[in-house]
């Protein structure tokens, strides 16, 4: 018996992960609001009445895909600032995981950029949790480093949302380059590893 629940269990992930990865899909022309549940599970092969032993709408599948999409990112996000090598060291290495990461899951990146300030308020909700978690991890990095001492709290949480927001520009200026490789990825490193500098020089001089 327990076997037998095992393999229904691991087919019902299956299925689930099927209907999150065909919404991806089918999101890469079109935004959450506008997704319909029959597109969902025509393009898995199931029935529309399937859908619901997973997802309570498409706004909840919409949900899990932000877990997907930004859930596992929390220790890269922390790498990008730890205080491991020097500030230049730090933003080449911020620019080439945020790089990567977008050439391996441009679909997600996408996603999120959309309905960042789409119009499916749970999916809004859930990416501004996520964000908010990402600056909260980052100013705990943050005060770990000698050049935050004897900055306020506020501050610090500032300058975190101020990293994370770059991130986030960061992974946009790479998703545009992947439809116009080579010198444009170039160019998009060059403004990245720019503007990662700037915020880098404001901070060194804050408490002038």
């Amino acid at each position: 018996m327990s076997h037998i629940l095992g393999v229904r269990q691991a087919q019902k992930l299956k299925t689930r992960q099927a209907l999150l990865d065909a919404a991806l899909g089918l999101l890469e022309g079109q935004s959450l609001s506008s997704l319909g549940l029959r597109e969902v599970t025509r393009a898995v092969g199931v029935a529309p009445t399937a859908f619901y032993r997973h997802f309570r709408s498409i706004e909840d599948l919409g949900v899990a895909l932000v877990e997907e999409a930004l859930g596992s990112l929390h220790p890269m996000i922390r790498t990008t600032v730890s205080t491991a090598g020097d500030h230049e060291e730090r933003i080449v290495r911020a620019v080439e995981l945020i790089a990567r990461h977008v050439d391996a899951y441009p679909a997600h990146v996408r996603f999120i950029a959309r309905e960042r300030h789409g119009g499916v308020q749970p999916v809004r909700e859930a990416i501004r949790e996520q964000l908010a978690r990402f600056g909260d991890e980052v100013k705990a990095e943050l005060a770990k480093d000698p050049v935050s001492a004897g900055w306020s709290e506020d501050d610090l949480l500032m300058l975190a949302t101020l990293y994370v927001d770059q991130m986030l520009i960061t992974a946009s200026l790479f998703l545009e380059s992947l439809e116009a490789p080579g010198a444009e990825r170039e160019r998009a490193a060059q403004v990245a590893t720019r503007q990662m500098r700037l915020i880098t020089i404001g901070r060194r001089h804050w408490l002038d």
